[in-house]
């Protein structure tokens, strides 16, 4: 994309002068093809050069609403003129712990942190805190964070390095964590229920949490086999281990009530951010009262010093009652129906073997003959051809993430109008990364 953006492309060189690669999180290198954004409004967002582009990456998922919302920003402008940080409890806190236990089935108190990655360490830490146990068990493909307990088997591992798919092991994905680390985690496959069954049995009583992603997001947008989350619900029931949902990019986008709400199982505990906020950094933990009192004095500690801050707070205050007063997301399902049905005629009638996973508002295409029914599936796709799409997309002002494992995004400001177009260029770009 910067090829052909000269401001851009001496933006990012500048960029890369102060800044590793150019950017502040590893997953935001493209390479050549590194986007630069210079603002966003609405579904669009623009590089240096004033070029546009229909924005389905959204942040990686929290523009809910759409960039710069007048609804969130106003209400942010307004409190902070009463300063921003008191290291005190202050009213917009309270307010988005109220929001959260309203919209959300399974949650009765709750604690904010700053990001997702906070929210699933916070939610690890809290679950081997109340059961007294220290093994965690996640499953291949889905990311919880990059920090030391969750870098194993991630999107970005190889698979020639995970084991067998009966025999599956942690593969860390980062240098600098410590391999001893793996003795704390257990790896399982993404819809494989024999395979937990067996391991539950020689370790459920060692295990104090299971932490899944209910879409598998950073794996093409895989759901859930029919019942899978009910199985794990119950698994956990029989060994007294706390089952985590990471919400990160479900919550307040699938449904008001994210994952739980929609495939009506309640976790212990839930991670939440992204689209509570728009796009402030705000994340939060929710789950039961017993378990969350386990943050106590001498028990569990949870700390830090920007967390629910008057700003993030008067942001998810203003996300969390527009979710409640609009109709959010029926016009997800909308016009997120519309793209996803005009993709798969297009790669119909182009004779490309497809499948569309996830759903209106987070969903993920994969370029494969057969479904796939896990992450090991999703990286025998035709992933060449999936990239090069991909770029043709942002060379056309489509933006989409590079990576083909990522999921797309609409938000409240995309419209019909925009899918239509959107539609047009992908047609377009197909075309062109089929010559290549």
């Amino acid at each position: 994309m910067l090829k052909d953006s000269p401001k851009s492309h001496a933006f990012f060189e500048r960029a890369q002068k102060v800044i590793p690669f150019g950017v502040n999180s590893s997953h935001r290198y493209w390479g050549e093809n590194t986007p630069v954004i210079q603002r966003g409004e609405g579904a669009y967002v623009y590089d240096f050069d004033g070029k546009s582009y229909i924005d389905y990456r959204l942040g990686f998922g929290p523009v809910i609403l759409g960039h710069a919302h007048p609804f969130v920003n106003q209400r942010v402008i307004a409190a902070i003129q009463n300063g921003v940080s008191f290291s005190a409890t202050q009213e917009y806190e309270v307010r988005v712990a109220e929001h959260i236990i309203k919209m959300c089935p399974s949650v009765d108190m709750v604690r904010l942190d700053n990001s997702g990655s906070d929210a699933t360490r916070h939610a690890i830490r809290l679950a081997r805190g109340y059961t007294g146990r220290d093994l965690v068990l996640k499953f291949e493909g889905a990311y919880h964070g990059d920090y030391d307990y969750m870098l194993w088997t991630t999107p970005d591992s190889l698979k020639s390095r995970v084991g067998k798919r009966g025999e599956p092991i942690g593969h860390k994905t980062s240098q600098g964590v410590p391999d001893l680390v793996s003795q704390l985690l257990l790896i399982a496959v993404w819809n494989d229920r024999e395979g937990i069954e067996k391991l539950l049995k020689e370790k459920g009583d060692s295990i104090a949490a299971i932490i899944v992603e209910p879409i598998l997001a950073n794996a093409g947008g895989l759901m859930p086999e029919p019942g899978f989350l009910q199985f794990l619900r119950n698994q956990c029931d029989i060994y007294g281990i706390v089952l985590i949902f990471d919400e990160v990019k479900t919550g307040f986008r699938i449904a008001p009530g994210g994952a739980g709400e929609y495939f009506g199982v309640q976790a212990d505990l839930s991670a939440y951010a992204k689209a509570m906020g728009n796009g402030y950094p705000i994340s939060a933990i929710g789950g039961k009262r017993d378990i969350m009192m386990t943050i106590a004095p001498g028990k569990v500690v949870h700390a830090g010093t920007y967390t629910g801050n008057v700003v993030v707070t008067a942001a998810a205050d203003a996300t969390l009652e527009y979710m409640q007063q609009q109709d959010v997301f029926g016009h997800l399902n909308h016009v997120g129906q519309q793209l996803m049905d005009g993709l798969d005629e297009i790669l119909t009638r182009h004779q490309i073997n497809h499948h569309i996973h996830g759903l209106p508002s987070l969903f993920g295409l994969t370029l494969s003959e057969s479904n796939p029914k896990d992450w090991r599936d999703v990286v025998d796709t035709n992933l060449e051809l999936s990239e090069q799409l991909l770029i043709e997309l942002v060379n056309a002002g489509i933006m989409t993430d590079s990576d083909p494992q990522q999921t797309w995004y609409v938000c409240e400001s995309h419209t019909s109008e925009d899918i239509a177009e959107t539609l047009n260029r992908f047609e377009t770009a197909l075309r062109k990364a089929l010559q290549k």
